[in-house]
């Protein structure tokens, strides 16, 4: 082989092993974090702020989230904004993520769990989601509301939040890319959203059991699963739910439907699940957050 030949073979490799960060630079990151999908979480011991694991889940979260940012930075990204979209919205210890990055806490917010994203994001990361719902499998399953729903529909779809969220994401153009959870989700996800990278960081055995990966290991496969969906950016597309979109949602109470139903935009298809049909997923996002979120005696 002569030394021009060597040298051509050795550029060559070169090129092929550099990091994709080299082809993604300026990269603009949303990550929209939730809590029962994350390593070791099965029951409300560390869910909320009276569960004896709760700060210790905090930590954890926080740290799923922080391997996310991680590897998003290693692959080119330079501007990212987090989702602290589990139950109160004030999970994550601000204390522990990057100085500059940007979070949004708290509730209400009118695209719900994807508050702040617009048409400037390349790509969405879901960290710590959980399955559906409707969903015969899966830790801590349910979709919105575990009080209230049994079921959230999309043009006649069923819907996990994370496909209500990429739907949401859709309709900026935005795609997701990676989802982290139980095995439960990811294979859902995967089904209803379309391919995407999926860290598995447990393995669903009932409602509130399953069988775990360590944290450490969690953090280390999100950031892989972090680095190969944005190492290959260009094979997803949004998730976009074309409009008018018809959402339904099934209570399971007979009064809210009943009450619902007295806006004339609001439809009462049986007993207990309501008809709203929004122009985009934008409209029927404001719709969900009104109503899982009003109440007369609510305040300021």
């Amino acid at each position: 082989m002569t030394l021009t030949r060597t040298l051509s073979t050795l550029t060559l490799l070169t090129v092929l092993a550099a990091p994709a960060a080299a082809q993604t630079d300026g990269l603009k990151i949303y990550i929209s974090a939730d809590m029962e999908g994350v390593v070791g979480a099965v029951t409300s011991d560390q869910l909320g702020p009276t569960g004896f694991e709760y700060q210790k889940f905090r930590e954890i979260m926080t740290k799923e989230v922080n391997a996310a940012i991680a590897a998003a930075r290693e692959m080119g990204a330079t501007e990212i904004l987090v989702s602290d979209s589990h139950g109160n919205g004030e999970n994550l210890l601000m204390e522990l993520l990057p100085p500059d990055i940007q979070l949004v806490r708290s509730w209400p917010r009118p695209l719900m769990m994807m508050e702040g994203i617009d048409a400037s994001f390349d790509a969405a990361i879901f960290i710590g989601y959980h399955a559906s719902t409707t969903n015969t499998r899966g830790v801590r399953a349910h979709t919105m509301s575990s009080a209230n729903l049994t079921a959230v529909r999309l043009n006649g779809v069923e819907m996990l939040e994370a496909g209500v969220n990429a739907a949401i994401a859709g309709d900026f153009g935005v795609p997701v890319v990676m989802i982290s959870g139980d095995d439960a989700v990811v294979a859902e996800a995967q089904e209803v959203i379309g391919d995407m990278e999926g860290a598995v960081v447990k393995w669903a055995l009932g409602f509130h059991s399953a069988r775990t990966l360590m944290p450490q290991a969690s953090y280390t496969l999100i950031g892989e699963k972090v680095k190969a969906a944005l190492g290959r950016l260009d094979d997803f597309q949004p998730y976009v739910m074309d409009g008018p979109v018809a959402l339904e949602l099934s209570f399971k109470n007979y009064m809210p439907a009943e009450l619902m139903a007295y806006l004339p935009i609001v439809e009462r298809v049986d007993s207990h699940t309501i008809r709203f049909v929004g122009k985009d997923m934008t409209e029927v996002s404001r719709f969900i957050e009104f109503a899982m979120s009003y109440g007369a005696g609510i305040t300021p």
